[in-house]
């Protein structure tokens, strides 16, 4: 990389950003996503290196760190940022508003296919996480009950995650509801949501804390695309639309309480970085 004098990042000074060392996965993802800002590129990857250090990198199957402000490059997956389904790239549909901050969806039409199927990619009821972070303080709309998730009301097997609704609660779903729905009374929703079963005691965390828990029963997991935005309810093809900006989203394997508390905090440093943190 070239020569861009000096530049301030995170209280240092770095006179020669040659001197500054690239992880090969998040560099991937910079070139790739045509990331061009050097703010964006020093807090990916920090928060590539952050999460290789934790041992939650391996843990991931997919992350969306909706940087550099346009749909293009909103819609790539940090662990394989190839333009293909197989990559769980996103594909955006219906109204979105696409900024520096993340990417917002109208709470009418919009919704993220991120082509993962839970089941189909080794998640189960309990060995499963979800995550989304909200920039928005206020509640879904009446109908506007999910942030990110899939399921079918019959089978009751949905993975899916929302951080407010109308009612002012938050609530994370391990494959099933009611059996395996966890909720928790929630006035605000900003902030950084993780739903998680590492084993059989779920747990649902929000900034790094565990809000609520649940013993969660034996139940089949979803095969339905995860859409973020809204809820592919695949049993009648319809969504339920959220309003909430969103900063950030990941899916993939249950986390331990000390690598939920340590996720948060490399996602919260990120978020910090980029000045959009809630």
């Amino acid at each position: 990389m070239s020569r861009f004098g000096y530049r301030t990042r995170l209280g240092l000074i770095y006179d020669d950003i040659s001197t500054y060392s690239f992880d090969v996965d998040a560099l991937l993802f910079i070139n790739n996503a045509s990331i061009i800002n050097i703010i964006q590129q020093f807090a990916i990857n920090d928060l590539v290196i952050g999460l290789k250090t934790d041992g939650l990198w391996t843990k991931m199957k997919a992350i969306y760190p909706f940087v550099g402000g346009t749909a293009t490059t909103h819609k790539y997956n940090l662990l394989n940022p190839l333009d293909t389904n197989a990559a769980f790239r996103l594909v955006f549909t219906g109204g979105w508003t696409h900024s520096n901050t993340g990417a917002t969806p109208n709470g009418t039409n919009a919704y993220a296919n991120t082509f993962f199927a839970p089941s189909t990619n080794g998640l189960l009821y309990n060995n499963n996480h979800i995550s989304f972070y909200s920039r928005t303080t206020a509640a879904n709309g009446a109908t506007g009950f999910y942030d990110l998730g899939s399921g079918n009301n019959v089978a009751s097997d949905s993975l899916s995650l929302w951080s407010r609704r109308s009612t002012d609660n938050a609530g994370y779903d391990s494959a099933g509801f009611p059996a395996n729905r966890i909720t928790f009374t929630n006035t605000d929703g900003r902030g950084f949501y993780l739903g998680t079963a590492p084993n059989t005691t779920a747990k649902f965390f929000k900034n790094g804390i565990s809000q609520a828990s649940l013993t969660v029963t034996n139940q089949s997991i979803t095969n339905a695309n995860i859409y973020l935005g809204g809820f592919n309810e695949y049993s009648t093809g319809s969504v339920f639309y959220s309003l909430k900006e969103q900063a950030f989203a990941s899916l993939g394997n249950g986390l331990t309480d000390a690598e939920a508390l340590n996720y948060y905090n490399r996602v919260q440093t990120f978020q910090t970085t980029l000045g959009r943190q809630a």
